[in-house]
């Protein structure tokens, strides 16, 4: 895989500092603009003041990108029709030389190739509701590319026990930072079971370490739950959910236009706080990226 650096991602690769890989769907197709490049923005910084180089990764002109510039990050905040692109898409984008923003899975591939262990994001995809069949391919890339996925579990817009139950079968270790249950995304806790806790930056390297020592191929999930002040209220979340899924449905919305639908119909209906909620986490969660990935490099010394 033909991969093109900025200059700042490829000068801390080689000098063995710590590196976050950043997907970019949540630029192109998670909130509208501008909203979008600030979050862009504010998750950079995040990883930047934990010590830490972000890397956005993303499809432009058929050229796979490991860093965007500014200017990149706003073309794909405000260009339509940039492609999604997951495992299935890159030879079609790369082929085409167009413009794709990489989803989890998408994001996970590139990192692994480019050497970045860590790669954070806001909620991973899983299986959706009411379509058991319908499971996303993040999850099929946890289990088969050695990359430490930081998120606020998976979408609560999905049916979480069955992804869980996938992740499971695909031998991804699920972990929850600071935490007893696995994280629901809009709130902190869905009362479902993890593999195990940790507390603490050094914890999630050590994990990470093994993992990557074993050489067992898969990735680890590391599920950070949203800030209290920012939680919302889970009935609230389950009633707007609910609609959005059923509006959905009735409309003949489908694989991958799912999620951007109902995430945005989730904002509308909650009046703007689960969009805020959302622009919460990803920023946390960028946070507890970078940190991780400065005990990692620390732990390599």
């Amino acid at each position: 895989m033909q991969l093109h650096y900025a200059e700042e991602v490829r000068d801390a690769l080689a000098e063995g500092r710590p590196v976050v890989a950043l997907e970019s769907t949540v630029i192109s197709h998670g909130l509208p603009f501008p909203h979008n490049a600030e979050i862009a923005a504010n998750m950079q910084s995040a990883i930047r003041a934990e010590g830490a180089v972000p890397a956005t990764i993303a499809v432009l002109g058929g050229k796979i990108h490991v860093g965007l510039s500014d200017e990149q990050i706003h073309h794909l905040a405000t260009a339509p029709d940039i492609r999604k692109c997951s495992r299935r898409d890159f030879s079609i984008a790369v082929g085409l030389k167009q413009d794709a923003a990489t989803t989890v899975a998408g994001t996970m591939i590139v990192a692994h190739q480019a050497g970045i262990r860590v790669f954070a994001t806001g909620g991973i995809g899983g299986v959706h509701r009411g379509h058991p069949f319908d499971v996303s391919a993040d999850l099929i890339e946890l289990g088969r590319t050695p990359v430490a996925v930081v998120c606020a579990g998976a979408k609560s817009i999905l049916d979480l026990p069955l992804t869980l139950e996938v992740l499971e079968t695909q031998g991804v270790p699920v972990l929850a930072y600071g935490a007893d249950t696995f994280p629901s995304f809009y709130t902190r806790e869905s009362g479902l079971a993890v593999d195990e806790r940790i507390d603490t930056p050094q914890q999630a390297a050590d994990i990470i370490h093994a993992s990557l020592s074993l050489g067992l191929g898969h990735g680890v999930l590391i599920a950070v739950p949203v800030a209290p002040e920012y939680e919302m209220h889970a009935a609230q979340a389950e009633e707007a959910i609910q609609q959005a899924v059923a509006e959905a449905d009735a409309q003949g919305i489908h694989g991958k236009d799912v999620t951007p639908f109902i995430l945005s119909r989730m904002g509308e209906l909650t009046d703007g706080q689960a969009r805020a909620t959302n622009t919460a986490l990803l920023q946390n969660n960028a946070r507890i990226g970078g940190q991780i990935a400065v005990a990692l490099s620390a732990r390599d010394a």
